[in-house]
């Protein structure tokens, strides 16, 4: 079994000091395989917050836990021009990763990250062909009974998690995405950007969409909050065979606590979700 902690929009720069220290305790008491930060690591891409975002990295590093890590729209400068179309993440590979699309694999899982953040959109994603190439080079060679796993900080699909009663936009080229993680068999996808939590069947919302889950996480550490979602975090035990269980662990204004909790089983083509009523599973 994979344990792993699924954060996203840190957004150091407009953080909560005392929640991001809840975090690491929160992690080093339940030592997961990979951390993951799915994205807007700064509020507005300078260098002070970038520093702050990497002293956290390197702290959950110094512990122990390995990290796989994507860059988010806020992590591209809004306001320095020049910057933004000449070196748009030139700080976040100093500071963050200079892999904009990393890779981790073990026993139970494999896990692409793939960036969607662009200079020429201000908050929306993309997907290029080169990234679709390489989501099927990189998962073509796993073994068929290992869960494969997608991240990006844009959701690639259209969900009922927007303003009011409006879909939330997904990347463009959205339908060439779709086919191509169709067609390399990506079980889960894992994004961040709207600071809310939701899971749900992919071919639920789009059809022809392959076998995907797709699994959203909130704000884990700032104080942008939508519709009153406080922080929180994904926590997945991943087994073999398409067989996993989901909680989201969410702050309750002095703690982090356990909150929602699902297994997800793949059956008959098409992922079923199934409440647990056990929140202290660990």
């Amino acid at each position: 079994m994979a344990r792993i902690a699924h954060l996203s929009d840190i957004h150091f720069g407009a953080h909560d000091p005392k929640v991001v220290s809840a975090t690491e305790a929160w992690l080093e008491e339940h030592q997961p395989d990979l951390v993951i930060i799915s994205g807007d690591f700064t509020q507005r891409a300078k260098v002070d917050q970038f520093r702050e975002a990497s002293a956290y990295l390197n702290r959950l590093r110094a512990a122990g836990f390995r990290t796989l890590a994507v860059p988010g729209n806020h992590d591209v400068p809004l306001y320095d021009v020049t910057r933004r179309f000449t070196a748009p993440l030139r700080r976040y590979k100093r500071y963050i990763d200079s892999d904009l699309c990393p890779w981790f694999e073990n026993e139970e899982v494999a896990v692409l990250g793939i960036n969607t953040a662009r200079s020429l959109t201000i908050k929306d994603g993309r997907i290029n062909r080169e990234q679709m190439d390489l989501i099927h080079r990189r998962f073509e060679a796993v073994a068929a009974n290992k869960t494969r796993i997608l991240v990006t900080h844009h959701p690639l699909f259209a969900m009922p998690i927007g303003e009011g009663s409006e879909l939330s936009e997904a990347v463009g080229r959205h339908d060439d995405a779709i086919r191509a993680v169709c067609e390399a068999g990506v079980h889960i996808a894992l994004a961040g950007h709207f600071h809310r939590t939701y899971a749900e069947a992919a071919r639920k919302m789009v059809e022809n969409a392959g076998s995907a889950l797709v699994i959203q996480a909130g704000t884990a550490t700032s104080t942008r909050f939508r519709n009153n979602e406080l922080q929180s975090f994904n926590w997945l035990h991943v087994n073999r065979n398409n067989d996993l269980e989901l909680q989201v662990i969410a702050w309750d204004g002095q703690r982090f606590t356990r909150g929602n909790h699902v297994r997800y089983m793949f059956e008959q083509d098409n992922w079923n979700a199934r409440p647990l009523m056990d929140a202290a599973s660990t």
